[in-house]
């Protein structure tokens, strides 16, 4: 068997065939139109850092990120140039993504910085501190 897959006529291609898989799951679709972005997150040293990958995006005037009661949304604009393509599988539109922030994390102090491809967004989380205090009982 050779390693090379043949599309069959009028059969789609695979990854139109399962393209709603990266859309989540089904019945959970976002709008027409509207992409969802692929994020990694983490939590190190009290800086809660979410990376986005965000290919072919210009950061300066395509980007749009927000915090509002502590919920972070990433919003990317991706425009179709107009040529005569034979395929794409690329995606056009509008991007977004709303992520919950872990408890305390200062969204005014947030930062951005795009790299290859790649948003990453950091906010700073304080440690809570989880001393015990004791409380004294008086007579009365």
């Amino acid at each position: 068997m050779n390693s090379v897959m043949e599309r069959l006529p009028g059969f789609p291609a695979l990854p139109e065939l399962f393209g709603w898989v990266e859309g989540g799951i089904p019945g959970t679709h976002l709008p027409a139109g509207l992409h969802g972005i692929r994020i990694e997150e983490h939590l190190k040293d009290g800086i809660y850092v979410l990376r986005a990958e965000l290919p072919g995006i210009d950061p300066d005037k395509d980007v749009e990120i927000t915090v509002e009661e502590n919920v972070l949304t990433l919003r990317a604009e991706r425009s179709e140039e107009k040529t005569e393509k034979h395929r794409t599988e690329f995606r056009y539109g509008t991007f977004a993504r709303s992520v919950r922030l872990p408890s305390g994390a200062k969204g005014d102090e947030a930062t951005a910085q795009y790299k290859d491809g790649v948003l990453t967004i950091t906010v700073p989380v304080p440690e809570e501190k989880a001393g015990t205090r004791t409380i004294p009982v008086r007579r009365g």
